[in-house]
């Protein structure tokens, strides 16, 4: 079955940097076609970090832009999200998700804290 496993968070000071990092396991990359981070602050809706559909353009939120920058490994099944210049508003759950064409999968989260 399919897994999706976060991993890298952690407590950092303002304008530090963390990367995190996505195993989905349990199927090819090449049936992936759609792989984004999301996060969700206390209290607050979960928002688009980043995403990028199969051969797609990546999309950044905006409030993330400049700052944060997506990767995958050679596999494909690994995805990196690099955070540089850290905000305390930057404070959340991020949570990576995966699509194939049937399904969508969501990992249990990694916790960051960016202390001011």
């Amino acid at each position: 079955q399919v897994q999706v496993v976060e991993s890298g968070g952690g407590l950092v000071q303002a304008g530090g940097s963390l990367r995190l990092s996505c195993t989905v396991s349990g199927v090819d990359s090449s049936s992936l076609t759609y792989m984004g981070w999301y996060r969700q602050a206390p209290g607050a809706q979960r928002e688009l970090v980043v995403m990028r559909a199969r051969a797609g353009a990546y999309q950044y939120g905006d409030s993330v832009k400049g700052r944060f920058t997506f990767s995958r490994d050679n596999s494909g099944n690994i995805m990196y999200l690099q955070m540089n210049s850290l905000k305390p508003e930057d404070t959340a759950v991020y949570l990576c998700n995966a699509h194939t064409r049937r399904n969508s999968y969501w990992g249990q989260g990694t916790q960051v804290t960016v202390a001011s």
